[in-house]
């Protein structure tokens, strides 16, 4: 654990660069290998306490986090004027690493919603989902009626619309039409809904029809269907929404939260606006509170495929099976095709903002995304917006874009998520709640009205990891029991819904 007074953290004896705790001026002397830094170093930013030759890889984590473009001295800045990404091959040793799952009986509870049908809810929402983009201003106009108006209804936490920018213009199937489907049926049937109003326009690309038939979904007590054409235009169907939502509310408020095991709870792993810290501080808390998760019986969902590439081969290791070690570099594979075809490379990754929170390369970034994940097997790995039905830890294929990843998590079953981040992020998420950590304090009291959780203790050399995340592990079970996050105290997280979208737009 670092220190208090700590001017530097060195996270593995091999590595080349230790990171800056507190901003270095030109000059200082490091703790670390003596040398005096060539120039300022910002807080969160790497400098080398080794010489590094031109050409050669440079380590932290002990893992290659790039190549020097440059010769770098010891006190030298490392970030992008001196190292770049690099390919290189991995050694996979399919299941090195796993491990029977040390689990905690009896589990730990919290305070649920249990469906009829036996699944458990966080939240107890209704919801008003489009089918097109074309039908989002109707589906939103229903849904804002009932804000201000649900006094009567104290155990509905809201009316909310999920609407999205595709449906239409695309190929009538194929992969793009897939995605699109499995998003939107995953909430259709999300637990944390009570009853779902769909509403389509008529003539869309993606007709409720098909993709009902297609996703084995019927019109019932929770799901209704309008359609605008048939209905007679915009007023006629907020009519007739509203008229629909109105006779669901009653059911919907009789629902009650009973005390039920944590394996019932499914937590997406996310971050996003990463920055120096993330792997040291947030993410590995985050995965420390993954494993308490996966040890008290429930699953918790790594993904964002573009921030795992180059740290692939330490889930491989962890892999319950081959096959499913396998499954996961065909998605790295069809990542590498995906950037290829449309002119990119996976290496565009990191963005502005964690270059200027000191991520150099999408080596080292992975590696600390990597941490979310905590230690324990991977035991499934998922295409995107697929249902999750293994427990424990599971791999699902998103981008790295963090409403879309989220996006892909809640439709695959996640009741919670939580979100790491260390430049700040101000996402929410419906229906299932977002808790958001920190990695630094310094973010946390500058947006603390954002932030739920301060893992700058960690950097700070005042709390563990270990530490931490069991005070993390503690909030998901509190705020899975109600407790509200930040993000919904200021109403975030319907504008967030955002389905993958791939393919031509004709």
């Amino acid at each position: 654990m670092p220190q208090p007074t700590a001017q530097t953290i060195r996270l593995h004896p091999a590595d080349d660069v230790v990171l800056a705790r507190v901003d270095i001026p030109e000059g200082a002397l490091l703790t670390e290998g003596g040398a005096r830094a060539a120039s300022s170093i910002p807080a969160g930013h790497k400098v080398a306490i080794g010489a590094v030759d031109c050409g050669a890889p440079v380590r932290r984590y002990g893992e290659i986090i790039g190549f020097a473009t440059a010769d770098i001295r010891p006190g030298d800045h490392v970030h992008v004027h001196n190292l770049a990404f690099g390919g290189f091959e991995h050694e996979h040793d399919f299941g090195a690493d796993a491990r029977p799952v040390d689990c905690v009986r009896p589990a730990a509870t919290f305070q649920g919603i249990v469906r009829a049908d036996g699944r458990v809810a966080t939240r107890n929402y209704l919801g008003v989902i489009a089918s097109v983009n074309c039908s989002a201003g109707v589906a939103r106009l229903i849904a804002d009626h009932f804000h201000g108006r649900l006094v009567d209804y104290p155990n509905v936490d809201g009316v909310v619309a999920l609407t999205h920018a595709t449906g239409c213009g695309m190929a009538i199937a194929g992969e793009g039409m897939d995605m699109l489907r499995r998003a939107l049926t995953g909430h259709v049937r999300h637990p944390n809904f009570s009853s779902v109003l769909v509403v389509g326009l008529g003539c869309e690309v993606n007709q409720v029809d098909a993709w009902f038939q297609c996703a084995e979904l019927e019109p019932s007590d929770g799901l209704h269907v309008l359609d605008i054409q048939r209905e007679g235009g915009t007023a006629k169907t907020v009519k007739a929404g509203i008229a629909r939502i109105e006779a669901l509310l009653p059911a919907a408020n009789a629902a009650r939260r009973e005390t039920v095991s944590a394996e019932h709870l499914v937590v997406g792993l996310e971050c996003g606006g990463s920055d120096g810290y993330s792997g040291i501080s947030a993410n590995p808390a985050l995965g420390a509170a993954a494993d308490l998760l996966v040890r008290h019986g429930g699953t918790a969902i790594l993904s964002e495929t573009p921030e795992i590439y180059g740290a692939e081969h330490l889930l491989t290791r962890r892999a319950a099976s081959r096959e499913v070690g396998e499954k996961l570099l065909a998605r790295i594979r069809w990542w590498e095709d995906y950037a290829a075809r449309n002119g990119a490379e996976l290496d565009n990754n990191p963005s502005p903002g964690n270059k200027a929170g000191g991520l150099t390369t999408i080596l080292e970034k992975s590696l600390g995304a990597a941490a979310k994940g905590g230690t324990t097997t991977l035991r499934a790995v998922y295409e995107y917006a697929e249902p999750v039905v293994a427990r424990g830890l599971v791999f699902m294929d998103t981008p790295g874009y963090d409403t879309v990843s989220v996006t892909g998590q809640v439709a695959g079953g996640a009741n919670l998520v939580c979100f790491t981040t260390g430049r700040g992020s101000v996402a929410g998420c419906v229906p299932s709640p977002m808790i958001k950590l920190a990695t630094n304090s310094r973010l946390y009291r500058h947006m603390e009205g954002d932030m739920d959780v301060d893992c700058g203790t960690i950097v700070d050399g005042l709390e563990t990891v270990e530490q931490a995340g069991e005070r993390i592990f503690h909030l998901i079970l509190e705020t899975a029991s109600g407790r509200r996050t930040k993000s919904e105290a200021l109403g975030l997280g319907e504008a967030e819904f955002s389905p993958w979208v791939v393919g031509a737009t004709f």
